[in-house]
């Protein structure tokens, strides 16, 4: 038999997530934000369950083009914009929507010869600095655009730096709201973290948000709150089982670098998963982990394929027992990946993307 690890891709939970999307900001349209290949979901798998969205937002071309081979025939947007002139005739080709950031794409606009304009999402640097035009130059970008004849109509669009944090989104709103005062054009603003904190300020709605992290279930502002606090269900799964068992007695190391010590004698489970897997190598002892549905706690350090549980709270449980990384329990219990991603240091973006390609990838509809 194959090696027993695997991720499994909850589709009803995927629909439930944009449910919430849509709960939480009824009034815009929703684009889901599949880059990194969904957050390491699949865009092929989860492009059903997130179809009902009003359209699909990424950074790589080839993920466009991948929604276009499977039917989709709603907006597209290139949330980075093109990288290089020539990218642009693939937009038209595949009508895709693309951001503008910067004075070198409006200088590939213009000399880009098309026979249907473009639709352009113009971004502002509203106090994030990373791409965009700052305020005082935003209404002179905007007036470039315009001129084009290759550029059909201009939405306006911002990113929250702290949208996830205390300081919240209203300094950058404010700018961004003076800055675009009496401009036309659609606007977009929210990010996951936005919608579920401040989709019910004035003018965070606007016309379209955009989810990304939230869409695949875990929280855009863990551990201020977690998944099940913003009611989202975990998308994925990634789960393995028991492959050995050792008895240690007081005074036994586990693992490489003898991380963990044994204080009394005490049971532990060899689980098939490691850091060639995706799961992260900083996690050390005390990371959660569900045996059999039963909470319990990694041991000692990861390896490349394996890694070390406590049974002390699973004392039936043995070779062949069923082990949840993150996710979802057969008995209905669930792990954050968030909480996973915590113990090593990260956040549960990370660990989505960096499952590793040897795991197997299966969909159900649960």
């Amino acid at each position: 038999m194959p090696r027993p690890i695997q991720a499994t891709i909850h589709a009803r939970a995927l629909q439930h997530n944009l449910e919430r999307v849509r709960e939480s900001a009824p009034d815009a349209r929703v684009w889901a934000v599949v880059k990194a290949n969904a957050y390491g979901h699949g865009i092929e798998r989860v492009f059903d369950a997130l179809r009902g969205a009003d359209g699909f937002a990424f950074i790589d071309l080839a993920e466009g083009q991948r929604l276009r081979a499977l039917g989709w025939r709603g907006p597209l947007l290139l949330l980075e914009g093109v990288f290089e002139p020539r990218d642009l005739e693939l937009c038209s080709r595949l009508n895709i929507w693309h951001a503008v950031h910067c004075d070198a794409q409006i200088d590939w606009l213009g000399q880009h010869k098309t026979h249907a304009p473009h639709r352009v999402f113009l971004k502002m640097n509203s106090g994030m600095n990373r791409l965009g035009f700052p305020p005082e130059r935003y209404r002179a970008a905007w007036a470039r655009l315009d001129a084009l004849p290759q550029v059909d109509e201009i939405s306006l669009m911002t990113h929250f730096s702290d949208a996830d944090t205390a300081r919240g989104i209203a300094h950058q709103l404010a700018v961004f709201t003076e800055a675009t005062r009496d401009l036309p054009g659609e606007r977009s603003v929210c990010n996951s973290a936005a919608i579920l904190r401040h989709g019910h300020e004035d003018g965070a709605r606007l016309d379209w948000v955009r989810a990304g992290v939230m869409l695949y279930g875990a929280s855009p502002d863990h551990p201020g709150h977690s998944a099940s606090d913003w009611r989202l269900q975990p998308a994925m799964t990634l789960s393995s089982r028991i492959l050995g068992v050792q008895q240690l007695r007081a005074g036994d190391t586990v693992g490489y670098g003898s991380r963990f010590t044994a204080d009394a004698a005490m049971r532990i489970g060899i689980v098939a998963c490691g850091y060639a897997d995706g799961y992260p190598r900083h996690c050390g002892t005390g990371t959660p982990v569900l045996v059999d549905g039963v909470r319990t706690r990694t041991l000692g350090r990861v390896s490349m394929d394996m890694l070390c549980v406590d049974l002390t709270p699973v004392p039936q449980a043995g070779i062949g027992s069923a082990v949840t990384l993150w996710g979802r329990a057969a008995n209905g219990q669930w792990l954050s990946i968030d909480e996973v991603a915590q113990a090593g240091g990260t956040i549960g973006y990370e660990l989505m993307c960096a499952l590793a390609q040897r795991v197997p990838v299966v969909v159900d509809g649960q």
